[in-house]
């Protein structure tokens, strides 16, 4: 029987005593792909740390493979899933390389170096994210785009069964905006990959996901199909602006109105 990547029962989740998320019920197969939209300060990152096991709800619980985040060690919470937050903090210099091949530490032992095997799966993740060629790289020196696809390329090495993104987009051009999209809609596809993310645009929600939760910030949720959810009237309430949708082969995009 098919565990869920991701599950919350009941979940509350509360930022500076306002409640921001109220009794979630969520489960998120293998394979699945959610989006997760709302207004600036709605709490979409909040709940995403909290997906993540990173932040304690206040109320309910989350579970990664079957398992409470509570009773995971870091270690075998990192082997499940791996999160992407908005900021990436470099204090210490590093290269490229040395970056990407952090995330292999969870597959490794107290006192392990990395292999020549860790090191060709952080090489492949930078090449799937167009960071062939700047391994040597201070990290510093890079734009933030690129960082950002640093950051993705980190996660890819980490090879975890779950995915947890943080407006993955940020900083990046469109070309790099699809790739990273389809990167992990062929994860999903192909692997049986999760993957939660926190997106601003609509359309690309529709596009590349097959579920989606508008959450308002005053701790209502609504969660269906992309189908179902992402419509003209939906939106435009979540968002106070009145937009238009505009279909093409298939697939949606919102207008303001």
């Amino acid at each position: 029987m098919n565990v869920p990547l991701l599950a919350a029962h009941g979940l509350s989740v509360e930022i500076g005593g306002h409640q921001v998320v109220r009794g979630l019920d969520l489960d998120l197969m293998p394979g699945g792909r959610l989006a997760i939209l709302g207004r600036n300060g709605a709490g979409k990152s909040t709940l995403l740390a909290t997906l993540a096991g990173l932040r304690i709800p206040s109320a309910g619980h989350v579970e990664l493979g079957g398992t409470a985040c509570t009773a995971l060690s870091a270690r075998e919470a990192a082997l499940r899933r791996a999160w992407l937050g908005q900021v990436q903090a470099d204090p210490f210099g590093s290269t490229v390389l040395e970056t990407a091949l952090t995330g292999r530490h969870p597959h490794l032992g107290r006192w392990d170096w990395e292999t020549v095997r860790d090191a060709q799966i952080a090489r492949n993740a930078l090449a799937a994210v167009g960071l062939a060629g700047l391994e040597q790289r201070q990290i510093h020196t890079l734009s933030g785009g690129e960082r950002q696809r640093l950051a993705i390329a980190t996660l890819l090495a980490q090879a975890a069964p779950l995915y947890l993104l943080d407006e993955p987009l940020a900083h990046l051009d469109l070309n790099h905006q699809m790739a990273v999209l389809e990167r992990f809609a062929g994860a999903a596809r192909d692997c049986g990959t999760g993957v939660v993310m926190v997106l601003h645009d609509p359309a690309l929600a529709h596009r590349f996901c097959d579920r989606a939760l508008l959450i308002d910030g005053d701790g209502n949720c609504e969660l269906g199909a992309v189908d179902t959810i992402l419509t003209a009237g939906k939106l435009s309430a979540l968002y106070g602006y009145p937009l238009r949708q505009i279909g093409d082969c298939g697939r949606r995009s919102f207008v303001p109105a």
